[in-house]
């Protein structure tokens, strides 16, 4: 199992405001995991990476080697990668993920296969994507709105 945790400088002082006030943060965290979950699905949609750039198309041997009972698109091929995409909120985080091992393969690239981007602006430091941070930290200021 890969971890790869993300720890922006940009939601800890929201964070620790709201944990101050509600202390269990799980809805907050049920939130940001469905809406990157919803964005992972647009991304297949767009055939696109969190920064918006296009999905690398298939080598010529990948056309040729494609099952013929596939649904022939990229990073679809039966639709169960998509379909494992999942997360879990905790009072104090949330874990966003696929039940598939090879999605890491995706994200990274591999040296036969370009990288098709699917959560991180950059996999390597772990960093979002400027829409997606914009969008958590959203969903973190509707929760410290007063009233709420």
């Amino acid at each position: 199992m890969l971890t790869v945790k993300v720890d922006d400088a940009a939601f800890r002082a929201d964070l620790a405001s709201l944990y101050r006030r509600m202390v269990d943060l799980t809805p907050v965290m049920q939130d940001i995991g469905s809406m990157i979950e919803s964005r992972v699905s647009d991304r297949f949609e767009s055939r696109t990476d969190p920064a918006g750039k296009s999905w690398a198309p298939w080598a010529p041997s990948t056309i040729k080697s494609y099952p013929a009972d596939g649904n022939r698109q990229l990073l679809d091929r039966y639709g169960d990668m998509l379909l494992s995409r999942n997360h879990q909120a905790t009072k104090d985080s949330v874990r966003i993920g696929f039940g598939k091992p090879y999605a890491t393969y995706h994200e990274w690239g591999t040296k036969h296969m370009p990288r098709r981007g699917l959560l991180f602006a950059d996999p390597d430091v772990g960093s979002l994507a400027p829409d997606d941070e914009k969008s958590i930290l959203d969903i973190i200021d509707t929760y410290l709105t007063p009233g709420l």
